[in-house]
């Protein structure tokens, strides 16, 4: 069995997509691509196909990752432009390398993101970012299916920095996952004159968090 580590973007319209469609989609290209794919065994087989933490619906991303284990040896390179062809524009494979054997999950322990705020005045986006970055706790809001839960989104934020367009973002991923959007929430509890409408969010890059320095390193 041979294992395959896959690098995938979501842009456009595509963002949109949610993690559960974006998963027949994909399965669907495996099938159109030829990709001989291993199956788990048992009364409904399925094939093997390890998801790591999702970008959430409506943001776009450069940085998603997948593995997938193979019934026989490919060449990672056929493999992806095979899947890509396959794939609607706008979920495009960026690369395609045979798994290392750790632990993906392990390997993606941070996010980098990009914010755009459309027609939020530069100095009220700067005040947001100082008022979070002072505040010792941001407490943020998420519907679940077991109620409302609220958690602190200030926890997770290694890095934020404001500029004339919106921030940039670095978090960990921690248990609830803060998302930008839960970041988003708090600021805007914080600083109530701050509340983007439609804020663009994009994920850069996505891997090994430094929680020193805030960098992430990728896992390929």
């Amino acid at each position: 069995m041979q294992r395959l580590r896959i690098r995938y973007a979501k842009r456009g319209r595509l963002r949109f997509t949610s993690h559960r469609d974006f998963g027949r989609a994909f399965e669907r290209a495996l099938r159109r691509a030829g990709i001989p794919m291993a199956y788990s065994s048992g009364f409904s087989p399925h094939p093997r196909i390890s998801y790591s933490t999702a970008s959430p619906t409506g943001a776009a991303s450069e940085a998603e990752y997948l593995e997938i284990a193979l019934a026989q040896v490919c060449v990672p390179e056929l493999v992806k432009s095979e899947l890509d062809r396959a794939l609607p524009p706008g979920l495009d494979v960026l690369g395609v390398v045979e798994s290392d054997g750790s632990s993906l999950a392990d390997r993606l322990t941070g996010s980098a993101w990009r914010i755009e705020l459309p027609g939020v005045a530069p100095d009220v986006i700067s005040a947001a970012v100082t008022t979070f970055l002072a505040a010792d706790s941001a407490p943020a809001e998420r519907m679940t299916k077991n109620g409302l839960r609220t958690f602190d989104a200030r926890e997770s934020v290694l890095r934020l920095v404001a500029d004339d367009q919106g921030m940039e973002l670095v978090t960990r991923h921690l248990t609830p996952l803060v998302r930008p959007d839960d970041v988003l929430g708090a600021m805007t509890r914080l600083l109530p004159a701050f509340a983007p409408s439609q804020p663009l969010i994009t994920r850069l890059r996505q891997g090994e968090v430094n929680h020193t320095t805030g960098d992430i390193v990728e896992p390929f």
